[in-house]
């Protein structure tokens, strides 16, 4: 069990500014007994250690069943121990149940839902920052400032130390700036302008061990004026070991104040809950959006949520792509997948991609009818050629779904183009194409998708029956499978002894004396029509060839 509290400083805040300070709806309140302004003083994760006390934090019920059969007792426990609150994971369809509200009630304790989204890193994230915020600067004169967000943070800090302020996250990117000087430096000027620092004067950063400094020093640093580049003052944002983003104090036609590096040090203390809140905002987005994209592709959930929560119209056809990676084990399989998700979204805005395990689906907003069909296979051929481009990197299939009428629709097209990308690989495994082929949409492994579909509709039946064909293919595979491969290519080829023999790479006496085997030892008779069909099933049923 670890428990601490959710930030530096003061380490309480009430259950009313943990709601109100959580904009993204990580926390849905269920039940609160005893009012929204009890006191909250840090955070549980799990209920199995020791019996010990929990002195008004919240536990996050992290080790419960997905059920949710035990939250009933968790909750009673938590609040014998004193606990303020109790946070369970809201399943999707699976609402919290009536007995923990009952508990809840009971005991005089908080209840809280998590969201099916969100994670309980997403929680801590959240219960972290709120205190944060909560704590900033009650004894600070700034805090008045920091109240009003970073750039109100920005401006009164300018004028403290008589600067140019720029806030940044540890990407680089401007959270905010004060108000920029007719002297203000050309580096100053285009960060700005662009939103973040130019990767020239990153890589000037770097080379110069300034950026090496930033990330270790806990004061702030101090960096001469040099020709055109003013004096500059530059300090960490950090919330206990973690850096979260950095401040930098330009002169602006004056000299800094000779307090500025003071005022630098407690605006940086000032700015940590606004960075938390920036991350935390960040984070969740890209989780709710990756939360939304699976559902729609799998079905679950309320679509029309999922589709508002992926800024995507209801009425806007799509299509899916997919493209599934081979050997997991290869060198840069991850770097391959990550690098087909970047060109996805990078040349098409309103894609929305999803990184799963070993595939990489796209959710692309098309045209209707023949455009839309040539806009997914043109991802399609795009991302093959990309991933063709990688060296050494593993091989990827991609298959382009159908256009479907609407996003809501979505899980449609990514079941055919999964069924695209196995009908490839299927023919590349059986040699059906000179030169491997590894894009296509529906139209064109039509014939292979109806064999699929057809041999996943029979193998039940076959997999239920008994007979001459089961005990050859049974005893076959147990001894290597030859005579079941020459049973591929003998029926794949109909009945072209020569032909099959040389896809066989073998002679073709040695392949009619394999066949000769079938029919002696198994008393099975290659010219019945029956007997071919269920020979041709079977044989593709093993995956052997």
């Amino acid at each position: 069990m670890t428990s601490g509290t959710t930030g530096s400083g003061p380490d309480h805040v009430t259950l009313r500014q943990i709601l109100a300070y959580d904009e993204d709806g990580v926390l849905r309140l269920l039940l609160a007994p005893a009012g929204q302004d009890a006191t909250v003083h840090g955070v549980i994760i799990g209920d199995e250690g020791a019996a010990r006390p929990h002195d008004g934090r919240i536990v996050l019920a992290a080790g419960l069943p997905p059920d949710l059969t035990a939250a009933p007792a968790a909750v009673r426990e938590a609040a014998r121990r004193g606990a303020a609150a109790v946070v369970l994971r809201e399943a999707e369809g699976a609402p919290v149940p009536d007995e923990a509200l009952a508990a809840a009630e009971e005991c005089g304790i908080a209840l809280l839902a998590r969201a099916a989204w969100a994670d309980w890193g997403d929680t801590i994230a959240l219960l972290r920052s709120a205190t944060a915020f909560a704590s900033a600067g009650r004894t600070d004169p700034m805090a008045d400032y920091a109240g009003g967000g970073l750039a109100a943070l920005a401006s009164a800090t300018a004028r403290q130390c008589r600067g140019s302020i720029t806030v940044e996250d540890t990407q680089f990117r401007v959270l905010a700036h004060s108000a920029t000087g007719p002297d203000a430096d050309g580096v100053r000027r285009s960060t700005i302008l662009s939103g973040r620092v130019p990767e020239r004067r990153v890589a000037e950063l770097r080379r110069s061990g300034l950026l090496r400094a930033l990330w270790t020093s806990q004061d702030v640093i101090h960096r001469a004026a040099d020709g055109d580049s003013p004096e500059r003052l530059i300090v960490a944002v950090r919330s206990g070991g973690e850096m979260l983003g950095s401040l930098w104090a330009a002169a602006d036609g004056q000299r800094l104040s000779p307090d500025a590096a003071q005022v630098l040090r407690r605006a940086a203390a000032l700015a940590v809950p606004h960075l938390l809140r920036h991350r935390l905002r960040e984070s969740g987005t890209v989780r709710r959006e990756a939360y939304a994209l699976r559902g729609l592709l799998h079905g679950n959930g309320d679509r029309r949520a999922h589709l508002w929560s992926l800024g995507l119209p209801p009425d806007t056809p799509c299509a899916v792509v997919v493209a599934v990676r081979g050997d997991a084990e290869a060198a840069g399989a991850d770097r391959t997948l990550e690098a087909l998700a970047i060109q996805a979204t990078a040349s098409r805005p309103t894609a929305r991609a999803l990184r799963e395990q070993d595939q990489v689906a796209v959710l692309l907003p098309v045209s209707d009818g023949a455009d839309g069909r040539r806009e997914a296979l043109a991802l399609a051929r795009e991302l093959d050629a990309l991933a063709a481009g990688i060296p050494d990197a593993a091989p990827v299939w991609t298959g382009a779904g159908q256009t479907v009428p609407s996003g809501l629709e979505a899980s449609l097209s990514y079941e055919k183009a999964l069924l695209v990308v196995r009908a490839l690989r299927e023919r590349e495994a059986r040699g059906r194409d000179p030169r491997p082929v590894r894009h296509a949409g529906p139209g064109d492994v039509g014939p292979t998708i109806d064999a699929l579909n057809m041999l996943d509709a029979v193998r039940p039946v076959w997999e239920a029956g008994t007979g001459p064909v089961h005990e050859l293919i049974r005893a076959d595979l147990a001894t290597g499978g030859d005579l079941v491969r020459s049973l591929a290519a003998y029926l794949e080829t109909a009945g072209d002894v020569p032909q099959a023999a040389r896809r066989l790479t073998l002679h073709p006496n040695t392949l009619r004396y394999r066949l000769r085997r079938v029919r002696e030892r198994f008393d099975i008779d290659l010219d019945d029509p029956d007997t071919r069909l269920v020979l041709a099933l079977a044989v593709r049923l093993t995956g052997v060839v």
